[in-house]
């Protein structure tokens, strides 16, 4: 075979790889966007709950987390204790907030269990620090 011979027939197997090529992505394509889609769904606890609740439990629960105040006050601040309650303040506002958004979809008006209430109220009182041992009447 002679290079003049040779060098449409590369160019002609080259285009015929790259069509073939082609079909196959675009129908990979098609069959990925005609799966259904999986759905995004967030990984619960999925254990009971302890006969003393935790504060991690209660995080848990409430879906926060808890803070550490290790890091240390910004360089204008010279009193450590008021920066202290300042981010204590703003947790237990996430803490209400939390508690407000669990409970309102919990609630036993709305179709809720007394039982995940009580629990609900009893991870915010241990995360607030006001812990009620076994008040819960379940």
């Amino acid at each position: 075979m002679d290079v003049r011979q040779a060098t449409p027939f590369l160019a002609g197997l080259a285009l015929a790889a790259a069509a073939l090529a082609g079909r196959y992505g675009v129908q990979a394509w098609q069959a990925f966007k005609a799966r259904p889609p999986k759905p995004r769904i967030r990984k619960f606890y999925e254990g009971g709950f302890q006969p003393t609740m935790t504060k991690r439990e209660a995080a848990l629960i409430l879906g926060i987390r808890k803070e550490r105040f290790t890091k240390l006050p910004p360089s204008g601040e010279e009193n450590l204790g008021t920066w202290i309650m300042l981010k204590e303040n703003a947790t237990a506002e996430k803490v209400k907030e939390a508690h407000r958004r669990v409970m309102v979809a919990n609630h036993p008006d709305a179709g809720g269990s007394h039982y995940l209430a009580s629990k609900i109220n009893e991870a915010k009182d241990v995360m607030l620090g006001k812990t009620r041992v076994n008040e819960s009447p379940f």
